[in-house]
C-alpha cells in the first residue's frame, strides 16, 4: 500500500476523475442499490400505478355510466313533466267546460224558477182580484140596498133579491168598463 501512496504522490492525479478502485466500488454498490430497488421497491410502485390507473378508468366508467343514468333520468323526467302539463291542460279544459255547464244549468233553473215564481204570483194576483171582487161586490150590494132602503122609504130585506139586483148592476158596470177599454 506504501507503493500505492508513493505512485500516487509521484503522479498528480486530476480531481476530477476518480480512482479506478473507488469507481469499481462505486458501481459494484450501484448495482446492490439498484437490484434491491428493482426487485423490491419496483413491483410496489408499479402495484400502486396499476392500482390508480385501475381505480381512474373504474372511475371514468362510472362517471360515463352515471352519465347515461342521468341523461335518461333526464328523459324521464322531461316525458314525465309533458304529461303532467298536458293533463293540466286537459283538466283546465274539463273544469271550463263544467262550469260553463253549471252556468247553463243554473241560468236555466234559474229562469224556470222564475217562471215560477211569475205564474204563482199571476195565481196569487187572480185569486186576491176574485177575492176582492166578491168582498167589493158584498160592501157595494150592502150599501146599495142600504141606500135603495133609503130613498124607497122601504126595507129591502129580501136577501134573493138584494142578491139579483147588485148582481145586475155590477155586471152593467163591468159591460160599461169592458166596452170603455
Amino acid at each position: 500500500m506504501n507503493a500505492l501512496l508513493l505512485a500516487e504522490a509521484a503522479e498528480p492525479q486530476p480531481p476530477l476523475i476518480p480512482h479506478l478502485d473507488e469507481l469499481v466500488i462505486g458501481l459494484i454498490a450501484f448495482v446492490i442499490v439498484f437490484g434491491f430497488l428493482a426487485k423490491k421497491l419496483l413491483p410496489n410502485i408499479n402495484k400502486v400505478l396499476d392500482e390508480r390507473r385501475e381505480a381512474i378508468e373504474g372511475g371514468i366508467e362510472k362517471a360515463e355510466s352515471a352519465q347515461v343514468e342521468a341523461q335518461s333520468v333526464l328523459e324521464q323526467y322531461k316525458a314525465q313533466l309533458a304529461e303532467a302539463r298536458h293533463e293540466a291542460a286537459r283538466l283546465r279544459q274539463e273544469a271550463t267546460e263544467q262550469g260553463t255547464a253549471i252556468i247553463q244549468e243554473m241560468k236555466a233553473e234559474g229562469q224556470r224558477q222564475r217562471e215560477e215564481i211569475i205564474a204563482a204570483g199571476h195565481t196569487q194576483l187572480a185569486a186576491d182580484r176574485k177575492a176582492a171582487s166578491a168582498a167589493l161586490r158584498q160592501d157595494v150590494g150592502k150599501l146599495a140596498t142600504d141606500l135603495a132602503s133609503k130613498l124607497v122609504g122601504e126595507a129591502l130585506e129580501d136577501h134573493a133579491r138584494q142578491s139579483r139586483t147588485i148582481d145586475r148592476f155590477l155586471d152593467e158596470l163591468e159591460e160599461k168598463a169592458e166596452a170603455v177599454r
